[in-house]
């Protein structure tokens, strides 16, 4: 698999050939890229609740993970091309793109790359990210001192409040974050949409984006438009109960979670 991209649940399994039993063969991909600084393991609860003949694959962006070592990018368009080119490189098999926050942006664009290159998702899901016709403004995220990320941070419900205190574990994740909060920030909407159908997921108590916004999602795409509104918080997806829920939407002929497994809590941003 490319660097670029990590199997993980039934899929990691399927690609390694570990455990006793078979996995089924895959029949279905769900794309995913998480919020600025997130790890592969943001999407730990999806793991949960996708069938095991749905294959789950996470970004894996320089900075974090086992690329924690490499320097992070700090603007979309490389980071689309080497996600495009990666995703490419895999099996064929019909997929479905999801991304929450910077995710939303770096799924948007990886759509209408994948369209180019005629191998479209058949629906992209953006969540808890603002329309691109609302671009970032002043004053910038990136630009904050560490503390008054970290603040940020820990308001949104990104980041616990005891690793305030512990700079040695948030500095290397402060890195990636800054990156991808700078990349979000300096993007601006493209001259054409997409033809790939969009869901727009929020949630109504999102301290971050305004949850009446989400509708002018339809002005990117010339094909099917819907919306889902949801409670959590900023991070309401990475919750079993709301991944389940969204995966039902962008899975063809998924009607019940495999799990009901208790709600996580919300993810360090990493």
């Amino acid at each position: 698999m490319s660097g670029w991209w990590m199997a993980v649940g039934a899929g990691a399994r399927r690609r390694t050939g570990a455990g006793r039993e078979p996995v089924p063969r895959a029949r279905y991909r769900v794309v995913a890229l998480p919020h600025a600084g997130g790890w592969p393991s943001a999407f730990r609860s999806w793991w949960q609740v996708l069938p095991e003949d749905v294959e789950c694959v996470v970004a894996q962006l320089p900075g974090r993970g086992v690329r924690i070592n490499e320097p992070p990018l700090t603007r979309v368009e490389p980071l689309v091309d080497a996600l495009g080119r990666g995703l490419a490189e895999l099996e064929p098999l019909p997929y479905a793109i999801i991304g929450h926050s910077f995710g939303s942006v770096l799924g948007y664009e990886l759509a209408r790359a994948m369209e180019r290159k005629g191998l479209p998702p058949a629906l992209l899901a953006v969540s808890a990210r603002q329309p691109p016709c609302f671009p970032s403004e002043p004053p910038f995220a990136h630009l904050r001192s560490d503390t008054e990320l970290l603040e940020h941070l820990t308001d949104i419900g990104g980041m616990s409040p005891v690793l305030m205190d512990r700079p040695d574990l948030v500095q290397p994740s402060l890195r990636a974050i800054r990156a991808d909060l700078e990349a979000m920030e300096t993007y601006r909407r493209p001259l054409s949409g997409t033809r790939v159908p969009i869901l727009a997921l929020s949630a109504v108590d999102d301290p971050v984006v305004v949850h009446d916004r989400m509708h002018l999602w339809s002005l990117e795409t010339s094909g099917g438009f819907s919306r889902q509104a949801f409670t959590g918080g900023h991070f309401y997806l990475y919750t079993p109960a709301n991944a389940a829920a969204v995966a039902a939407r962008l899975v063809p002929g998924l009607d019940t979670p495999r799990s009901s497994a208790a709600p996580l809590p919300s993810p360090l941003a990493r």
